[in-house]
């Protein structure tokens, strides 16, 4: 629930700078990848804190809710974190948010078993009560829908090109790119 409210509540906070004047959050989109990352660097610290803190979700909170099938729960721990690191970097960034966009919710439906199985065995986080499957599900939906929407406000095309590169020179003909450099002289 408090990854919830932290998603809400940075998505109002960039829409609020955008009606401020702050052109970067002038779109709900990008205020969403950005309020998206917030609440992801968030729910990603919790896979680094060492189980003697517990003031908030740590890392045997998270090896816990892995299904025993899953073999290395506590390798499986920290690469998700980094995974979730690098998506929420991802989506600041304009030219990537696309791909982190779209990989984050891939990598939120792969988490969704390991939800399931948590709210099925009643294992609990963060030394509460466990979270019954009825919300777990819907809020992977959300987070998959607001990684998705975040995606909108990317520039269209792979992340690496941009437009002027896939353009050719404005000239009277396209150059030749089999021709060897010195055949392509003027005459």
């Amino acid at each position: 629930m408090e990854t919830i409210i932290v998603l809400v509540i940075a998505l109002l906070g960039f829409r609020a700078l955008g009606a401020l004047g702050v052109s970067r959050f002038a779109a709900w989109p990008v205020s969403a990848a950005h309020a998206l990352a917030v609440m992801v660097v968030m729910a990603a610290s919790a896979h680094f804190v060492p189980a003697s803190v517990t003031v908030m979700p740590n890392h045997a909170d998270l090896v816990r809710m892995v299904p025993p099938v899953v073999p290395f729960a506590d390798a499986v721990i920290y690469a998700t974190g980094v995974l979730e690191l690098l998506g929420a970097a991802g989506l600041i960034i304009a030219r990537s948010r696309r791909a982190a966009g779209i990989s984050l919710a891939a990598l939120f439906v792969l988490l969704l078993p390991a939800n399931v199985y948590a709210a099925l065995a009643d294992v609990p986080f963060n030394g509460g009560e466990a979270s019954p499957l009825w919300f777990r599900i819907p809020e992977q939906a959300l987070y998959i829908a607001v990684a998705l929407w975040g995606t909108r406000s990317a520039p269209h095309g792979w992340p690496a090109f941009s437009r002027s590169r896939r353009t050719w020179p404005e000239s009277a003909e396209t150059p030749n790119r089999l021709k060897p450099e010195m055949d392509r002289t003027p005459r």
